[in-house]
């Protein structure tokens, strides 16, 4: 009798989706609660999920995706800095073998007293959400939120030695459209890379779609040159334009689909698994923890979620956005 064949291990990597794409960026939320409430990514009407996962829970999920592949991971909200421990989480996640980044998204509002200390815990890159530099345009967006502190918190992350700093900017027409020119002068003058977002079917809002942009900013004398270095093996969605004081990102989810190269996946702060952003495939991996669960069993998991992963997103098919939570329940 032939001796029965080994079993694949399942956290061998390459972890892979349906569509053969290999996923080495894991985006794990640690909360969905923020300290803004701006209009396109946190209705009033959003309470939050009440079972958030523990810095233990979240370095397990991370171990177990390290070991399967995963190398940049990007700590998101709602505001991820709201977390009484969030250096702790970072410590712990860029501690575990095989991460080699660790990346944060932010409003800012606390970073004049957490950059540093998170850039010592191993923080390697900041995306910093800046939509204006009007503080009553600034108002109109989020109704709350301190917009000086904002910009000390900016300062103090250009101080703070990182390997890199982007500024995102999520672009409305007739909200903050005309203030593109002035948010790439204000993110060069800091070493920073400007990053212009189209608008996504979360909340209110009309989209700009990324060639007007491109176009607006060439008229104003703005010498943009594509740039032939786009994308590591870690790298987001963005492409990259190069500019006389630095690059220039923009990020097209409706015009010009990234989902061909997708390397992602999401983890929300209550640790369901969410294989695309616009897709219904999830996996447990809370219940999964706090049932007892092995590490093989989190990564067949994990797998089979992979194996449900849609080609792209629907974001543009009419009533696409119906089934689709709000950017903070998601996870940024």
């Amino acid at each position: 009798m032939m001796p029965a064949p080994p079993q694949r291990d399942p956290l061998l990597p390459p972890l892979q989706d349906a569509q053969g794409r290999t996923m080495t960026y894991l985006r794990l939320s640690v909360t969905d609660r923020c300290n803004f409430r701006c209009t396109y990514c946190s209705p009033a009407s959003w309470g939050g999920k009440k079972d958030l996962l523990s810095p233990e829970e979240f370095e397990r999920i991370a171990s177990v995706f390290a070991r399967m592949g995963i190398r940049r991971v990007r700590l998101t909200g709602g505001e991820p800095l709201i977390r009484p421990d969030i250096v702790e989480v970072v410590r712990r996640i860029a501690a575990l073998p095989g991460i080699e980044q660790v990346a944060i998204t932010t409003n800012a509002s606390h970073l004049e007293r957490l950059a540093a200390p998170l850039r010592e815990a191993g923080t390697t890159q900041l995306n910093i959400s800046l939509d204006t530099l009007s503080e009553a345009t600034f108002r109109s967006i989020s109704k709350q939120g301190d917009f000086v502190s904002i910009l000390r918190g900016i300062d103090a992350a250009v101080g703070a030695g990182y390997a890199a700093l982007k500024l995102n900017v999520v672009v409305m027409r007739g909200v903050n459209d005309a203030e593109v020119p002035d948010l790439v002068a204000y993110a060069h003058a800091r070493g920073m890379t400007p990053r212009f977002i189209e608008l996504m079917p979360f909340g209110k809002g009309t989209p700009v779609p990324t060639a007007e942009l491109v176009e607006r900013l060439q008229a104003t004398g703005l010498s943009l040159v594509p740039d032939d270095e786009q994308h590591g093996a870690t790298a987001g969605p963005a492409t990259y334009w190069r500019a006389p004081g630095g690059r220039v990102g923009f990020i097209s989810p409706l015009t010009q689909n990234f989902c061909g190269g997708c390397n992602r996946v999401r983890v929300a702060s209550n640790g369901d698994l969410r294989s695309c952003l616009g897709g219904r495939a999830q996996a447990p991996l809370h219940a999964l923890i706090r049932g007892g669960a092995t590490d093989a069993e989190l990564a067949l998991a994990i797998r089979a979620a992979l194996g449900e992963k849609p080609e792209g997103h629907r974001f543009t098919e009419p009533g696409a956005g119906a089934f689709l939570l709000p950017m903070m329940g998601i996870g940024g």
